[in-house]
């Protein structure tokens, strides 16, 4: 497959051009226009931001990208699909509270917001892809119903995919509750009870009841979990971590295959913003500060390619020294030469128990696009 064009500016404005003219001048630079909008509905899939989280995209971002398609004769709205987990982004109704809330209203954007797989997260087609681990994909209804496909991505780190970017943006994300638990259903938790202080805090944020509390003690019920890793990120004392190496590399595998679903067979049209790169992804109830400074805007038709370039990128950069990645690489400094292995992979060392490549490699491997890219600065 040959290169693919990944275009990028930096985040340096000067009184001739502010950041939103700016992203304006990547989308057109990089080829938007080249997409049919006229009479046509797009979908613009954002991650609204879980409530008490501040490391979101602004919706300055999105409304550029609204303005932009309605002027090309489209129709525009932001989508997301309900989460797995319990939070303020649980159904729609909540969901949508929590994106005006985040200033995602139609006032400040310009479109409507609509959740893509409705109230309870029922609301989903059923997308044939064959795929090495999906058959058949379930994607938000109202995703699969836009005639052309947008991603606007916050680039970031994430406690399980290693980073989350174009693909985590979209397979993930458009999957319904039922997509969503199909992707995380092969790796499941385990308590080390050494460690335990049976606090409950993985038991309030599980969606399912898993933990029990017994005896002072958690314990994760393997029948009723379903292995979204949302106790791991809450648990005060590290005690919980997933049982099987390989669910990490499945759960990329699928978001891979059901990015796939989402974007094959219409026009789609790829951004990712590196700011504000907290350690965690925006799913959480606050965001840490950040792990390296701000990198700038990358635009693409192929998702795969920016990931990659976006990845390469941050891995350029010094990472903060006050931050999660800045305290793990600390913590090896004089150690063995394991620190020289992971360290220059800034995503892997904030989550030493992650890995985003083969999320990468399986998404070249399908057809989803190329990891080989040319870097056009503009």
């Amino acid at each position: 497959m040959a290169q693919a064009k990944v275009y990028f500016t930096t985040f340096k404005a000067t009184e001739h051009e502010n950041l939103l003219q700016k992203l304006h001048r990547l989308m057109k630079t990089t080829g938007f226009e080249q997409i049919d909008f006229k009479d046509k509905y797009a979908a613009i899939k954002i991650h609204f931001g879980e409530y008490g989280n501040l490391a979101f995209l602004r919706p300055n971002y999105a409304k550029v990208v609204a303005d932009y398609v309605k002027e090309l004769g489209g129709k525009p709205f932001l989508t997301d699909c309900n989460t797995l987990y319990v939070g303020s982004r649980k159904n729609a109704l909540d969901h949508l509270d929590t994106a005006y809330v985040n200033g995602f209203s139609p006032l400040q954007t310009g479109c409507h917001v609509i959740i893509g797989d409705g109230l309870k997260g029922t609301d989903e087609a059923l997308v044939p892809i064959n795929g090495e681990y999906v058959k058949e994909a379930k994607i938000g209804q109202a995703v699969m119903d836009a005639d052309i496909f947008i991603s606007l991505t916050h680039f970031k780190g994430h406690e399980m995919a290693g980073f989350g970017g174009a693909i985590k943006n979209i397979g993930m994300g458009c999957g319904s509750r039922a997509g969503k638990m199909e992707q995380h259903c092969d790796g499941k938790p385990s308590v080390d009870q050494k460690n335990c202080v049976g606090c409950g805090a993985c038991y309030r944020i599980c969606a399912h009841e898993a933990p029990v509390i017994a005896d002072g003690k958690a314990k994760i019920d393997h029948d009723r979990c379903v292995g979204c890793g949302r106790c791991l990120a809450v648990c005060p004392k590290d005690a919980i971590a997933a049982d099987f190496s390989d669910s990490i590399k499945v759960l990329n595998y699928k978001m891979a295959e059901y990015s796939l679903a989402v974007c094959k067979d219409r026009p789609c049209f790829h951004i990712s913003l590196i700011c504000d790169v907290s350690p965690n992804c925006d799913c959480h109830a606050e965001n840490d500060i950040p792990i390296i400074p701000n990198v700038g805007m990358l635009a693409s038709f192929d998702p795969v390619a920016l990931d990659q370039a976006c990845a390469d990128l941050c891995n350029q950069m010094t990472p903060v020294k006050e931050s999660v990645l800045g305290e793990n690489l600390k913590k090896l400094e004089g150690k063995d030469s394991h620190a020289e292995s992971i360290g220059h992979d800034h995503f892997h060392m904030t989550h030493p128990d992650t890995e985003w490549e083969s999320c990468i490699s399986h998404a070249v491997k399908i057809g989803l696009g190329t990891d080989q890219y040319e870097l056009i600065k503009i």
